[in-house]
């Protein structure tokens, strides 16, 4: 919503672009087979375009709109969903206009009870936490798709009205300004939103709680001197009876979150004369005395609801189509990025007809476990920030006052924010032979831990596009059998590259890189000896370790992560 007087895409601070609608070849007669449809131009589903992309595989983008989603909305980026965008070549931009933060503080009756930092050794390259406003995110995506105009076709004004499956492909109705056309994809990426028709159509529900509560989030523009933190007020003057958050963002935009008093006129709580007067009393708390402008508003409430299945044959759900999660903690984006990468990559080798069946079995288990354990932390969260029942409003009543003069229930208050799902249950997942052979270093299924190499040089500056192995030689030789095995490896996966750690000898096989490692911190930080190798998926997730190379076992796990059957 915007204040009276303006119309829905003036903003204070962003000129929205209008993208013409260019007529596809379908309405011309023509009937290609795409390898990917993907309905959805928000930021998951031009991750996912972008990771396809990466891996060679073309997608076909519809949107039912002409430019860019209005408003903030989702502002917190991870520093996992950093990592993502450093691989898909669009951080920069994110880096230059977004602001990075590690900590925040908690007040009750307008007295700051706990104050949170997050970890930010000095091995990685990006902060816990940006905030930066959607439609940047979204800027920067659309901005990145356009270098690939041979593999990401985004046609805007399309709106998707029909959903039909055959054995070999997915075949979409899409209504234009110029009329309707079939639509055809081996595959189709659900990334329409929460309200996502693609969902509807095809007659599924999300299942889980609606949790009680609901919140009025606004942007207003001001100077304001309050550091890059995220600061949360429990029964202020402001909101006696509820909850305030309030946060940073680029160009003097200020985002400011109240909960709605439970039983309160929901309509009455959004129209711009009840918003501008809670924005006046929490300016007021805050003791902000300079000028404000309102730029945007509007209302959400915390939900835990999700599919039973991601995958319905050759359609696949990604982010808010897929999942409804709670905002405390900043999960919804960063949940959805994730699902876009795991489902692009997987999506890119099975089309490439070098994959299992059970690679695609594998998105369900993996990215819904994620989203179950995003419930049951994000739950935690909610339920303090919004206590469903009496005994709930008793136990934060209780905790918010021993507060005031007790240390240990502080962290209490704390959201807990978002971390990288590990998937180590997962059927791609090899795990460790023995529990004991690793001190050290991100487990099976874990993310890679970015390492400080030198000034402004880090690990996770070198992975290739594919499958990657980390070899640690040490001081020592590489081991002969190690270009052999990289080479076997490479058949199973063209893009495969092999980073040699710790040598300060080249050697000479196709796909090495050689990072050097003098002092051994990356070795002793990976838990690993001279020999010891690490097998690693596209999407930066450990697919098997081992503290002395095996070249046999190696190749069963990268054919394990490839979703062929070890009996295969």
């Amino acid at each position: 919503m915007r204040p009276a007087g303006r119309r829905e895409l003036d903003s204070l601070y962003f000129d929205y672009p209008t993208y013409p609608f260019r007529t596809p070849p379908e309405l011309a007669g023509e009937s290609p087979l795409h390898p990917v449809l993907i309905v959805g131009a928000g930021p998951i589903g031009l991750v996912a375009a972008l990771t396809l992309a990466r891996l060679g595989i073309a997608s076909v983008v519809l949107e039912q709109k002409d430019t860019l989603n209005d408003g903030s909305r989702a502002i917190c980026v991870s520093r996992y969903s950093f990592e993502t965008l450093q691989q898909l070549g669009v951080v920069d931009r994110f880096l230059a206009k977004g602001l990075g933060w590690t900590s925040g503080r908690c007040y009750f009756r307008d007295q700051l009870i706990y104050r949170f930092a997050m970890p930010n050794p000095e091995d990685e390259r990006f902060y816990p936490m940006y905030n930066i406003q959607q439609q940047y995110i979204e800027q920067f995506l659309v901005d990145e798709a356009a270098k690939y105009p041979e593999l990401i076709d985004i046609r805007w004004q399309s709106e998707v009205s029909g959903v039909v499956q055959t054995e070999h492909a997915v075949e979409l109705q899409v209504e234009t300004p110029e009329g309707s056309y079939s639509a055809k994809g081996r595959y189709l990426l659900a990334a329409d939103g929460a309200r996502s028709a693609v969902r509807n159509l095809m007659d599924l529900r999300l299942n889980g709680k609606n949790l009680p509560g609901n919140y009025v989030i606004a942007d207003l523009r001001m100077e304001h001197d309050f550091p890059t933190e995220r600061r949360s007020f429990f029964e202020s003057s402001a909101n006696p009876q509820a909850t305030i958050l309030i946060h940073k963002q680029p160009d003097n935009i200020w985002r400011v979150d109240w909960q709605v008093p439970a039983g309160a006129d929901l309509e009455e709580a959004v129209s711009e004369a009840t918003v501008r007067a809670r924005v006046a009393d929490i300016l007021t708390m805050i003791d902000h005395t300079g000028s404000w402008e309102l730029e945007w508003w509007s209302i959400y409430t915390a939900n835990t609801l999700c599919l039973d299945d991601y995958r319905h044959r050759r359609v696949l759900f990604i982010g808010d189509a897929a999942h409804i999660v709670p905002i405390f903690g900043v999960r919804g984006l960063n949940n959805g990025i994730a699902d876009a990468v795991n489902a692009g990559w997987k999506l890119a080798y099975q089309l490439r007809d070098g994959a299992g069946h059970q690679l695609l079995d594998s998105y369900t288990p993996e990215r819904r476990g994620a989203t179950l354990d995003v419930f049951r932390n994000a739950g935690k969260s909610s339920r303090f920030m919004t206590p469903p029942t009496r005994g709930y409003v008793l136990m934060r009543k209780a905790v918010l006052e021993l507060s005031l003069t007790q240390d240990f229930v502080r962290p209490f208050a704390d959201p807990r924010q978002v971390q990288p799902w590990i998937y180590d249950q997962s059927p791609l997942t090899s795990p460790d032979q023995d529990s004991s052979d690793f001190s050290a270093g991100p487990p099976p299924g874990a993310p890679l831990q970015n390492i400080r190499l030198g000034n402004d040089d880090f690990l996770l500056d070198y992975p290739g596009r594919g499958f990657n192995v980390l070899y640690f030689a040490g001081k020592e030789p590489v081991d002969a059998a190690i270009p052999s095995l990289a080479e076997h490896l490479r058949k199973l996966d063209p893009l495969l590259r092999t980073l040699v750690i710790g040598t300060g000898t080249a050697v000479d096989f196709a796909g090495e890189w050689t990072l050097p490692d003098p002092a051994g911190h990356l070795a002793r930080t990976y838990g690993a000896i001279p020999g010891s190798l690490y097998l690693v998926r596209p999407d930066r997730h450990v697919a098997g370790r081992w503290r002395e190379a095996n070249a046999v076992a190696t190749i069963a796990a990268m054919n394990r992560a490839l979703g062929v059957p070890c009996d295969e």
